[in-house]
């Protein structure tokens, strides 16, 4: 039965119902219940600022994009972002969609803690990072009415302390692979999580290369 929440309807087509199933078998209720509620805050954005958008490559962008955060498909040196990214164009290239689509929902999940960049992208790219900054970050929350964020919630509820439960899984996904954190944001959640990270540094890079001059 298609699913109509806060005034968008929920994808319904065979390869959203999938993803919706893979994804569901794979994650835990947090961040299944984060995911839906990124494709609703993207989908509500859109219609605020009147964007046109798929909904179906929102969806799937939204659905996977801390794929990368879970055993099943975390890799042993890669941003679990690109991760997320790579399982979600493995799940795509079975539904023989366009690569230009592929590459959008690919690099909406790449680039979603990514911020100055996505806002610029395609909507796809957007959308995904903008119902990421609402849901873990609260960018535009006052945008959004109260019965809207109300509605959201009341179907896929923010967990008791979310705020502490997602940098929860952000550590557990990247603890392993300190080195993917340099240059964003994962950099400070093994700042708080682990007391043995130690944060690379650009300047000191550069003037400790092999570079004479």
């Amino acid at each position: 039965m298609t699913a109509t929440i806060a005034g968008i309807t929920i994808p319904d087509s065979a390869m959203a119902r999938a993803a919706t199933e893979l994804v569901r078998d794979t994650e835990d209720d947090l961040l299944y219940n984060h995911s839906r509620r990124v494709f609703l805050w993207g989908a509500l954005t859109a219609t605020r600022r009147g964007i046109g958008y798929d909904p179906e490559l929102l969806y799937i962008g939204a659905m996977f994009h801390d794929m990368g955060l879970t055993p099943a498909y975390a890799s042993k040196d890669l941003r679990f972002e690109v991760d997320g990214a790579n399982a979600a164009r493995d799940f795509l290239n079975g539904y023989g969609l366009p690569e230009r689509d592929i590459d959008d929902v690919w690099a909406s999940i790449a680039l979603h803690t990514t911020p100055g960049i996505p806002e610029h992208m395609r909507p796809t790219v957007a959308l995904v990072t903008a119902g990421v900054e609402m849901d873990v970050l609260g960018i535009a929350y006052h945008d959004f009415t109260t019965d809207q964020r109300d509605h959201v919630c009341a179907h896929h509820p923010r967990e008791h302390d979310f705020k502490h439960g997602i940098i929860d899984h952000f550590a557990q996904g990247t603890i392993a692979k300190p080195l993917t954190t340099f240059g964003n944001v994962k950099a400070d959640v093994l700042a708080l999580k682990d007391p043995n990270y130690q944060r690379l540094n650009f300047c000191s890079i550069i003037l400790g290369s092999a570079w004479p001059n």
